[in-house]
């Protein structure tokens, strides 16, 4: 865990709970190629939290909020197939409680419950993360961490990363 502070010093916190987890389908567009087939994935998150002070009683922070903010972001796709809603090539429609989803010849209907549109171009590990950082990180504006970095694995040995500094 890198320091976040100008002289190099600096604490950091590292959650990577057993219940960061979600298990959800979806396929990654590709440029030249054809989109992968639907399939799942069980993904597990892991966070960096990184700060220069402790409090008074030697913490960063209090976690209890930040793992419950990613037990909620897990619990909101697991289980589900994931749509990214501003795939340019992805022809996505509401129909009588179903989502169709079609895309180069291939079409998907499945019930909208089973279904969260991501507000994002593509379900790539990459923009997920991103998008998971972002859904968490204002919860600790105003705290001691000055920089969060996100993990998510995708598959044992791959995973992705989106770290930025906390906006103050």
């Amino acid at each position: 865990m890198a320091a976040s502070g100008k002289s190099g010093e600096g604490y950091g916190v590292r959650l990577a709970k057993e219940d960061f987890k979600f298990s959800a389908a979806h396929f990654t567009l590709f440029g030249d190629a054809p989109a992968e087939r639907l399939h799942g994935h069980n993904y597990r998150l892991e966070l960096e939290l990184e700060g220069e002070r402790l409090d008074p009683l030697g913490l960063l922070l209090d976690i209890a909020g930040v793992k419950r903010r990613v037990r909620e972001s897990c619990r909101r796709l697991d289980e589900r197939t994931l749509i990214p809603e501003r795939a340019e090539s992805l022809e996505i429609e509401r129909l009588d409680g179903q989502i169709e989803v079609r895309f180069e010849g291939r079409a998907y209907r499945l019930p909208e419950e089973d279904v969260v549109l991501l507000p994002l171009a593509n379900v790539s590990m990459e923009l997920l993360a991103r998008m998971l950082w972002d859904e968490i990180s204002p919860l600790l504006a105003g705290s001691r961490v000055e920089r969060m970095t996100l993990t998510l694995e995708e598959t044992e040995g791959q995973s992705a990363s989106y770290a930025a500094p906390i906006p103050g």
